[in-house]
């Protein structure tokens, strides 16, 4: 008789004010608890629901399992009573609206939002777990949010106790014995349900895991992951088919939130999040890592670009990647060769401030305003443009706009052959100078800007078919695969056999054999050798190409490991070519290597300001910040690495090493598990373990480290020996690292973990091994 209540009804101690809404099985009604003088919510059992005895128990069971849970997130129970034959429960009133209004009203939801919301679910979850209850029916029709983004989960109308004894865990039998319920009945709402679940057999608290990861999709895309025309698709749905990922539901978040929400949804309870505070905690910890990134990119956004006056940011400009408009989509390398070619050149004009490869580059193919990458890259004009080629005949489009406004400052159509390439590159150049000039200064030299443009494009080729060749070699470069390293090779020897005199093409030559030994995709010695070979081929035929000097220093440190040489290369380098991200990154971290570290940082800070979105250049600088003791700084900017590229190498490992070093041992453990190479994750672990005073630990690490590390690994084995202070075996791999001419030993000056060596008369030796003074 619920539903015949009327307004200013008194029922005990309650006078019913107003019906607010359908809850479950019954009708919810605001009503006030005259003796206490607060609003309260009263649910209501319906007349025909009361007389059914399996509706009944329900109604009672979901009162007792919600007041026996105590929770900020949980729906606090007052009372549950019967009276005139009306079953109640009286809880607080919670003033806001369900997930499902707001999903209705907003979705998808921010990530923040999402991430803040799901916390608090797992947390609840988490709580009624402990006391051994399940709820099994989480939806967002089940957790109100307040005004403020307080949750609170209500409906504990399905729950069940958990099985306390071990042995009857899993026991469909004996769970139906419990509660009573009918052999294979399913419960819950469909689109919701796990899959044991749906198939009607027992389940524990990871069924919740996989229906807050339904929620937790759905608040992000607006749509369920799991759907059917009818009950029977949506149950074949979850338990045979895979949800849509997140980027097919045109949604682009960070890949570790979607690794997280798949977990959830794993069809093998085994596979799941096993516990709702595991789930809470890696929530946690990607919202902290997005707080980081974002109050960090804020900072450095404030800290770079005032430094600029009004002057110097309108000379910085973003070179994108051209649109290939041929019918040969393997023309990429093409258009994508010839942006890249004029940023290179334009990176060479002293006074502009050129927006990195890496970073202009990660909006090839996005649906991207001029406005927005503006603001990314932190660039006050963009050239964009298209190529399409048709056999000897290319036509290319470009165009320089100013971000603040959309307009358009200079635009040209070319229809030229692919023999007049190079002077299209070069009007192409001197437009964009001239332009950019003109509205600094008011004038420009055409034969200045001529002058200019011809010295920074020295060392090009006299053949166009040599030139398309290394444009091509460059795009399998960038691949970074073995096989495509090894096409690049084969194509830069093609052009080198055409024009012999290509200097840039033996510097690029240079590059791709030092890749292949840096990867272990060649032989060390060799690659190096073929890799230092090329390059003085390239200075012998152009001695101020700054390429090539920056590659010389590059060898200098990581193959013949002659510390002193590498600095003069890269000073020379950085003379040459003031404004080249590549330079400017190679010659940072040489001064960390030295520890010079407010020479790096100052270095490190100025790419960022080109190549904001490069996850390489924030790990550099989360090294460098860390050898310098600025742990806040080093945290931040390794954990926007990881956002830039979660599956990279090193980094995890490095971060959790400066959270141990911030008195954060714990939390550095867990970070450490979450380095996905194997090696780097014990050589984390063996730190951390000894770091915590977990002796055993920690020798059990080394342990395991020392009996699979290559010669190419002896130096981080080295650094974990001294982290121990073991400074003779630590010396015994140092030894064993420069046999093998192990690249790592050149940050030997600047690792933590050596510092205990430091005091060691073997030290000033051995630093003079590697071309250190001291």
């Amino acid at each position: 008789m619920a539903s015949k209540l009327k307004e200013n009804t008194d029922l005990l101690h309650y006078r019913i004010i107003s019906k607010i809404g359908e809850g479950g099985m019954g009708e919810v009604f605001l009503a006030e608890d005259t003796r206490l003088g607060r609003k309260v919510a009263i649910k209501f059992l319906s007349e025909e629901l009361s007389h059914v005895p399996d509706k009944l128990q329900r109604f009672v069971q979901e009162a007792k399992a919600a007041s026996a849970l105590n929770h900020p997130n949980i729906l606090t129970v007052y009372e549950i009573g019967e009276a005139e034959g009306k079953n109640y429960i009286a809880t607080e009133l919670i003033e806001g609206m369900t997930l499902r209004e707001r999903i209705a009203l907003e979705a998808p939801l921010p990530i923040d939002t999402v991430l803040k919301t799901a916390i608090q679910i797992a947390e609840a979850l988490d709580a009624a777990h402990r006391a051994g209850i399940i709820h099994r029916d989480i939806k967002p029709e089940n957790v109100m949010v307040r005004a403020d983004g307080y949750v609170k989960v209500l409906d504990f109308g399905l729950a069940k106790l958990a099985e306390t004894d071990a042995s009857a865990a899993g026991s469909e039998e004996t769970t139906r014995a419990f509660l009573h319920t009918t052999p294979g009945l399913v419960m819950g709402t469909v689109a919701y349900m796990s899959p044991e679940q749906a198939r009607g057999r027992s389940v524990d608290t990871r069924t919740d895991m996989f229906s807050l990861g339904v929620v937790m999709y759905e608040l992000i895309t607006g749509r369920q992951p799991f759907t059917g025309d009818t009950t029977s698709h949506a149950i074949v749905a979850i338990l045979e088919k895979d949800p849509p990922s997140l980027a097919s539901a045109g949604v682009n978040v960070q890949a570790e939130l979607e690794t997280v929400i798949l977990r959830a949804l794993e069809k093998s309870a085994d596979k799941r999040y096993q516990t709702a505070s595991d789930l809470a905690a890696d929530l946690k910890s990607l919202r902290k890592r997005l707080q980081f990134d974002a109050e960090f990119r804020s900072a450095e956004t404030t800290r770079i670009l005032p430094a600029d006056s009004g002057l110097e940011a309108a000379n910085t400009i973003a070179v994108m990647p051209f649109i290939n408009m041929s019918r040969d989509e393997n023309g990429d390398y093409f258009s994508d060769g010839l942006a890249e070619e004029l940023l290179n050149v334009l990176s060479k004009i002293r006074g502009l401030r050129v927006a990195a490869r890496t970073s202009t580059f990660s909006f090839k193919g996005k649906q991207t305003t001029i406005a927005e990458i503006g603001k990314a890259l932190n660039v006050a004009s963009v050239l964009e443009g298209s190529v399409r080629t048709a056999g000897e005949r290319v036509r290319i489009a470009v165009q320089l706009v100013k971000v603040s406004d959309g307009y358009q400052m200079w635009s040209e159509t070319y229809d030229r052959t692919m023999d007049d390439i190079f002077a299209v590159q070069d009007d192409i150049a001197q437009s964009v100078v001239e332009e950019l000039r003109v509205r600094l200064m008011g004038e420009a030299s055409s034969k200045e800007v001529e002058a200019e443009v011809a010295e920074a494009v020295k060392g090009r080729a006299d053949d166009p078919e040599a030139q398309r060749l290394m444009l091509l070699a460059r795009y399998f470069i960038d691949r970074t695969t073995p096989d495509d390293t090894a096409k690049a090779i084969a194509y830069l020897r093609e052009a080198l056999e055409i024009d012999p005199e290509f200097a840039l093409g033996w510097a690029e030559l240079a590059r791709a054999h030092a890749v292949q030994a840096g990867k272990a995709w060649a032989p060390f010695e060799e690659g190096y050798a073929h890799s230092r070979e090329a390059v003085d081929k390239a200075l012998s035929i152009e001695p101020e190409l700054p390429e090539a000097h920056a590659l010389l220093g590059r060898i200098k440190s990581a193959y013949e490991l002659d510390m002193k040489g590498a600095r003069d290369a890269y000073a020379k380098a950085l003379d040459l070519a003031p404004g080249s991200s590549v330079v400017m990154d190679g010659a940072s971290v040489l001064e960390f290597k030295f520890g010079n570290y407010e020479k790096a940082l100052s270095l490190s800070r100025r790419v960022l300001s080109q190549d904001p979105l490069s996850g390489a250049i924030w790990h550099n600088l989360g090294m460098i910040s860390h050898a310098a003791g600025l742990l806040d700084e080093a945290e931040k900017a390794f954990r926007r690495s990881l956002e830039l590229g979660t599956r990279r190498m090193v980094t995890t490992a490095m971060l959790s090493l400066v959270l141990l070093d911030d008195g954060r041992g714990e939390e550095a453990l867990k970070e450490a598990e979450r380095e996905p190479d194997e090696f780097w994750r014990v050589w984390a672990r063996a730190i951390i373990f000894h770091g915590l005073g977990r002796q055993a630990d920690a020798d059990a690490a080394l342990a395991e480290l020392t009996s699979t590390a290559t010669d190419g690994e002896a130096y981080q084995v080295a650094e974990v020996f001294a982290a121990h202070g073991h400074n003779d075996q630590a010396f015994e791999w140092l030894d064993r690292a420069l046999a093998a001419r192990d690249p790592g030993l050149t940050h030997i000056k600047a690792s933590p973990n050596l510092r205990t060596l430091h005091a060691d008369p073997r030290w000033p030796g051995f630093l003079a091994k590697i071309g250190f003074d001291d």
